[in-house]
């Protein structure tokens, strides 16, 4: 196995490109590091991303936000003007692992690890997040959702990594929210998670909302029926109900030890309606 440090991000897309296939990112490593340790994966080429210019930073661009590849969670949490901008995309990345693993996880490896369940994408989804991606022939960007395709599988070509993530800027009176639900009190897997979206009126109507789930699917998903559902509204309690139901039945859950697709069905349609009410309460104070 070769450790190769790439001074910029194309040196790294070619030293992936002539991995053929054996090439795998360094960033935070919390997730590649387990899996060479279980023996899942055998990297005959390890590109360390870490020091290239941009990644550690989270930066302002176009009213909006830049959030490197090698950002971790603690990092983003300490960011006063992301959490305040962003609390739902925070909180997701901030569920990633334990308080160590806080200190080296990013949002960028938990999407590109492409679990269903993991935390970070989706409240990026909601917030019709982006991925900068750099591969051989340059560098591309694709929404956050067309990432994953399948459980541990990406959309990215050889030699392709995600050098950042970003954020639009925010309209006045617009927050979001992420929750999930987990079997024990932390460091679980979810079985079911919302991120939601929204913007308001002057007098508290919703005039945009994105609603995306997450471990209901084999990807996280955005559910765009949901978000419809909420335009126009104050997120009466009739509207929270069918926001609910929508959720339910836009879902394609499994069975595993962790829930039934019947629990998994009523669980994330109430994750999505408390959800709804958190991101409106913080919009509303915008």
């Amino acid at each position: 196995m070769q450790y190769l440090r790439a001074s910029d991000a194309a040196e790294a897309a070619r030293h992936l490109a002539d991995a053929n296939g054996t090439g795998f990112v360094l960033a935070g490593g919390t997730d590649l590091l387990v899996q060479m340790k279980s023996r899942r994966v055998s990297p005959g080429v390890i590109v360390d991303i870490k020091h290239l210019p941009g990644v550690a930073d989270i930066a302002r661009e176009g009213g909006g936000y830049r959030v490197g590849a090698a950002v971790p969670g603690a990092a983003l949490g300490e960011d006063a003007d992301f959490v305040a901008d962003w609390p739902g995309v925070a909180e997701g990345a901030q569920l990633i692992g334990s308080t160590q693993v806080q200190g080296r996880a990013t949002m960028v490896g938990n999407l590109c690890n492409a679990s269903p369940a993991a935390d970070a994408v989706p409240a990026l989804i909601a917030g019709e997040a982006v991925a900068y991606v750099q591969g051989p022939d340059g560098t591309r960007e694709v929404a956050v959702a067309d990432i994953p395709v399948g459980p541990g599988k990406t959309s990215l070509a050889s030699g392709e990594f995600v050098t950042a993530l970003g954020l639009p800027a925010r309209p006045e009176r617009s927050s979001d929210a992420y929750l999930r639900f987990i079997p024990r009190t932390e460091m679980d897997i979810a079985v079911a998670s919302a991120g939601v979206n929204l913007t308001l009126d002057a007098d508290g109507t919703v005039t945009a909302a994105r609603v995306a789930l997450g471990a209901v699917a084999a990807t996280a998903y955005l559910d765009e029926a949901a978000g419809a559902r909420l335009v126009g509204t104050k997120l009466e309690d009739n509207v929270l109900d069918e926001l609910a139901a929508l959720c339910g039945q836009s879902c394609s859950p499994i069975d595993d030890k962790r829930g039934t697709v019947a629990y998994r069905r009523e669980v994330v349609g109430v994750l999505a309606k408390r959800a709804a009410k958190i991101a409106y309460a913080r919009a509303g104070e915008k």
